[in-house]
């Protein structure tokens, strides 16, 4: 039987902006959002027993329906006249509920691996369609792009230019619930009318842009976020910021050889997750 193999790449938010609390619960969000090279491997294989089948052996990562990713091969199963299965095997490289991104992440490669092996022929705004409906990050995933989400993060809107930045990865291994922190967000202020540029010419506008509503939050529990984010200042990053809801904080360097130095710094005398990468 036919099989893929596939890289889902992490994401890092340079900005992350809560505007408000929608009627349905949900929070419309502005971000950037940006695509780097620390990967999950999948692998995905028709079988010819009908079922789906996910394998991954990470603590934290269900196996069975739980799993996002089950549910985007799911999802594009039902829409075709094969009586076969899915055998999907993930190689987690990217840290579980770290605010990258890594399920998201994976569910959009599902997607587009189980649409190429079961010949479907969906394109990419109707695969980003499908995986709106499995959580809010996978439509960036295959939007393939540095972009502004906007939205509960599915209205993308492409990057005009921004480099290519290394950056530190920062995360001291404690589990921060997304749930939690946007309960406990407090919204003070209006944003609406701030303009979030589509153009950046270097490593400085970058870190202009740098923000992150969630920060707050975590920070005011977990204040060892906030001691990272000082390190890799340090260190010599030119900005520091948490990811997403976190607890992986990040620091933007100029070139490979300061970023590996200051991830070798920040690795030493500590049990973190630390890793130099560099954007896509």
């Amino acid at each position: 039987m036919k099989s893929v193999r596939l890289k889902a790449p992490a994401k890092v938010n340079y900005r992350l902006d809560v505007l408000r609390r929608r009627a349905d619960g949900y929070h419309d969000l502005r971000m950037i959002m940006q695509r780097i090279d620390i990967c999950d491997d999948i692998i995905i294989k028709l079988k010819d027993t009908p079922g789906i089948e996910v394998s991954c052996g990470k603590q934290g990562v269900p196996d069975g329906p739980d799993n996002i990713a089950w549910q985007a091969a799911n999802a594009l199963l039902q829409r075709s006249a094969l009586n076969v299965g899915i055998e999907i095997s993930i190689m987690k490289n990217i840290p579980v509920a770290a605010g990258l991104g890594g399920g998201s992440s994976d569910a959009a490669a599902v997607l587009m691996g189980v649409n190429e092996l079961l010949d479907l022929r969906l394109n990419d705004d109707q695969l980003m369609e499908i995986g709106g409906k499995l959580g809010a990050d996978v439509p960036f995933f295959i939007f393939k792009s540095c972009a502004l989400a906007e939205g509960v993060g599915d209205r993308l809107t492409r990057v005009a230019a921004i480099p290519d930045v290394w950056l530190v990865l920062v995360n001291p291994n404690i589990h921060v619930s997304t749930a939690w922190v946007y309960k406990n967000l407090q919204l003070t202020t209006n944003r609406d009318a701030n303009i979030i540029s589509l153009l950046y010419n270097n490593i400085e506008d970058i870190c202009s842009v740098l923000g992150n509503d969630l920060e707050s939050v975590t920070i005011r529990s977990f204040p060892i976020i906030g001691e990272i984010k000082q390190r890799l200042l340090a260190a010599g990053a030119r900005g520091s910021l948490m990811s997403g809801s976190g607890p992986t904080v990040f620091g933007l360097f100029e070139d490979e050889t300061r970023a590996r130095q200051a991830a070798h710094e920040l690795l030493c005398g500590n049990d973190w997750f630390v890793q130099a990468v560099r954007t896509l």
